[in-house]
């Protein structure tokens, strides 16, 4: 039995917005400044935590006052479209197809092959967008960074909030969740 590999679905190296944002791209990538940035999604790790932030985040507020989604696009400046991970909204917020509001979180899953220099871009882009919340999660060694106004602040406190909500991630429980795997 011969093994059929599925066609190409990334998109070209360089494209328009109105192309980037007509079209659906398997992973998704990132739209910056007319280029396509991959992005590295798929391995176990980083699918373990994903879901479990997703089920976690949205399962635990009663009634359910906000949605985690996964890789939800963002028009985060006028040429810029990132793809974060996970993002947390409040239910009542617009439910946009791309948003072009803020969410209340964003979140990073490190993969062994992302690069330092364009997480840090993308990072940065969220934040000149206007999200307040930016968590960077690196399964492999179990780091929880928050990316603030001064940058990169690793999280030692165990736990991940967001002030005046529910919002609550216990680092230990996050990645026991490897630890079933």
């Amino acid at each position: 039995m011969k093994l059929e590999l599925a066609e190409d679905d990334r998109p070209p190296a360089e494209l328009s917005l109105e192309e980037y944002l007509s079209s659906s791209y398997r992973p998704d990538c990132d739209f910056v400044d007319g280029q396509s940035e991959e992005r590295n999604v798929g391995t176990f790790n980083h699918s373990r935590i994903v879901m479990w932030l997703i089920c976690n985040l949205s399962d635990t507020h009663e009634p359910l006052e906000v949605l985690a989604l996964p890789s939800l696009r963002m028009r985060v400046a006028p040429t810029r479209v990132r793809v974060p991970d996970v993002c947390v909204i409040e239910r009542t917020s617009p439910h946009e197809q791309i948003l072009t509001h803020p969410p209340l979180v964003a979140i990073e899953v490190l993969d062994e092959e992302d690069c330092f220099s364009a997480t840090i871009r993308k990072l940065a882009d969220f934040r000149l967008f206007g999200i307040q919340n930016i968590w960077v999660i690196d399964p492999e060694p179990r780091y929880v960074y928050r990316y603030t106004a001064v940058g990169l602040e690793e999280v030692k406190t165990g736990e991940l909030t967001v002030p005046e909500t529910p919002i609550r991630v216990v680092l230990s429980e996050l990645f026991a969740e490897l630890d079933r795997a």
